[in-house]
């Protein structure tokens, strides 16, 4: 046990990404007996990510100033709404040039519904709970995080009265100590973490095989290579706000795998903040940015729904307009937000796109045979983009206190 733990934690989950493709390619189906290993590492995950959202983000409220949340929000906003309409401009243009799904004969009777998108009324609505405990049972993180900033901002009043001081301190030292309990139980969580992924990464396997990856592998490979564009627009990001890729790629990868085994953006919170805190982010500005992102900023869920719409056109030989393009970018952004990151989500969003700028929603059904593979993919771009967001504005945010210290 005291080699295994000393053992640095991206060794052991690269070598259970191996021994789950092997076993799953030896075992095809028969590896699904693996399924509650996997299914276990989810539950941890998730029973996780209320206790961390919630004392994370009270203790950073306390450790900043009102004036600079408001405009770390707003900045954390507008970059998710910007980098998601670039995504799915990126992966209409890397599509339409790759052209997937030209030359597909296959047929499907199959059919998926479109559920109508809730809309942003809806969507804002939904941050303010109706019962505190429903936001809990329903992992409604919007109301979430609506419920710890309001209670973080009524903690940080208490201690700065003359009259409460007192009991405000000793609220968030009570808090406080929550979070630290928190982070002891996500950090012996990461231990099991390689073992979870080898076996959802067999089970995977074993269902999906080869044949699956072989007859849409057009598809998967252009939305892969979609992908690696958006990572490379993270990376001149980066450069430009002199920050060492490097040095964020080694924290990074970790959620990034998780994510891309889990197929969950919210699953794999406890491990992004868990990045984001050796990257000497602000528990402030993570603690808010992450679980927002992991909510609405959706930007592999986001190339998924262009290179989605251009191999549907390509399938049922039908010319995309400009308009429809358009239109694609718009309603799609909109559609990302409040979408949430679980497995599964992504058909939805598809759907509900397609629907929307009048794609046969049939297609859709086609698509559900590759979900898993595209879905990884799809996922580990969203933590990835959440991470980079907040990497970049606690950059700025660095930058505007200098001139105060001096």
């Amino acid at each position: 046990m005291k080699r295994y733990l000393n053992v640095s934690l991206i060794i052991k989950i690269t070598i259970a990404l191996f021994l789950g493709v092997i076993v799953g390619l030896i075992f095809g189906e028969d590896a699904n007996v693996l399924a509650p290993f996997g299914d276990l590492l989810i539950r941890l995950l998730q029973f996780i990510i209320i206790p961390l959202i919630l004392f994370t983000l009270i203790v950073g409220v306390n450790q900043t100033r009102l004036g600079n949340l408001g405009r770390m929000g707003g900045k954390v906003f507008l970059y998710y709404v910007v980098t998601s309409a670039l995504a799915l401009i990126v992966g209409l243009i890397v599509a339409t040039v790759m052209g997937p799904g030209e030359g597909i004969t296959q047929q499907t009777n199959e059919t998926i519904e479109a559920n109508e998108h809730p809309g942003i009324a809806s969507v804002l609505l939904n941050i303010v709970p109706s019962n505190i405990v429903t936001a809990f049972t329903e992992m409604n993180l919007l109301g979430i995080i609506f419920m710890a900033v309001t209670f973080g901002i009524a903690i940080s009043a208490l201690r700065s009265s003359d009259e409460h001081r007192v009991l405000g301190d000793h609220i968030y030292k009570v808090v406080d100590g929550m979070n630290e309990a928190t982070f002891q139980i996500m950090n012996i969580i990461l231990q099991y973490v390689p073992i979870g992924i080898f076996a959802i990464i067999a089970k995977t396997v074993g269902n999906q095989g080869l044949d699956t990856i072989l007859s849409l592998g057009n598809m998967v490979a252009v939305l892969y290579i979609a992908l690696f564009v958006q990572i490379g627009i993270y990376i001149v990001l980066m450069l430009l706000f002199k920050v060492k890729p490097g040095q964020f790629f080694a924290q990074a990868r970790t959620p990034m795998i998780t994510a891309f085994v889990t197929q969950s953006s919210s699953g794999t919170l406890p491990v992004t903040l868990n990045a984001a805190s050796k990257l000497g982010i602000s528990k402030s500005l993570y603690g808010f940015s992450l679980p927002l992102g992991a909510t609405i900023n959706m930007d592999g869920a986001a190339i998924r729904i262009a290179v989605s719409a251009v191999f549907a056109a390509n399938y049922t030989d039908t010319t995309l307009s400009l308009a429809n393009m358009v239109a694609i970018v718009v309603v799609g952004t909109l559609a990302s937000i409040g979408t949430a990151g679980v497995p599964g989500a992504g058909l939805v969003m598809i759907a509900t796109v397609f629907a929307q700028v009048g794609l046969p929603i049939e297609v859709v059904a086609l698509l559900a045979s590759i979900d898993a593979l595209v879905g990884m993919g799809a996922t580990a771009l969203n933590v990835t983009g959440d991470l980079v967001g907040t990497t970049l504005i606690s950059k700025t945010e660095d930058n505007e206190k200098e001139p105060v210290s001096s």
